[in-house]
């Protein structure tokens, strides 16, 4: 099954708080034995932490034609050739229907638009299945590997164009 999904993709509100926090939640529950706490809390956010999230990155939902967050990506710029990834999770019963290629295109147009000439994120060991997605998606792994809550922090790194 490798349809793709009818999705909206907005900017997330105060009000998306507890459908992003329950798709993050599911989408790491399998993994949370390989996190250290602290880290899967910063992970599947807290009230606090989605709206620290919310202030400092632009969050987005995809959602589905009943209006439930299936999806979620966040993004910033860091400075003006950089921008960051953050937060990216899909529902595990949405996965396979092309709702993360969705979902990075859109983020990646949102930085390239902003003249971000390559994008960055963060992944942990646990997450191979995602790894294999953002190097399918161009991304390759960096030498950058930094301390995540006693967790290794693998740093990813795309070249991006206005052409894509």
């Amino acid at each position: 099954m490798n349809s793709v999904a009818a999705i909206t993709i907005r900017r997330a509100t105060l009000e998306d708080a507890e459908g992003i926090m329950d798709c993050l939640r599911a989408a790491f529950a399998p993994y949370e034995p390989n996190y250290s706490r602290a880290a899967y809390e910063d992970t599947v956010l807290t009230r606090e932490s989605f709206v620290r999230r919310l202030d400092e990155m632009a969050v987005f939902a995809a959602v589905d034609e009943s209006g439930r967050v299936v999806g979620t990506i966040a993004w910033k710029v860091i400075d003006h050739t950089e921008g960051h990834l953050r937060g990216m999770a899909v529902r595990p019963e949405c996965q396979a229907r092309g709702i993360a290629d969705q979902l990075l295109a859109y983020a990646e147009a949102e930085l390239i638009k902003r003249k971000c000439s390559w994008i960055t994120l963060d992944t942990t060991e646990p997450l191979e299945r995602a790894m294999r997605f953002y190097e399918r998606h161009g991304f390759r792994r960096s030498e950058e590997v930094r301390d995540f809550f006693g967790m290794p922090l693998i740093e990813y790194v795309k070249e991006v164009t206005a052409g894509g």
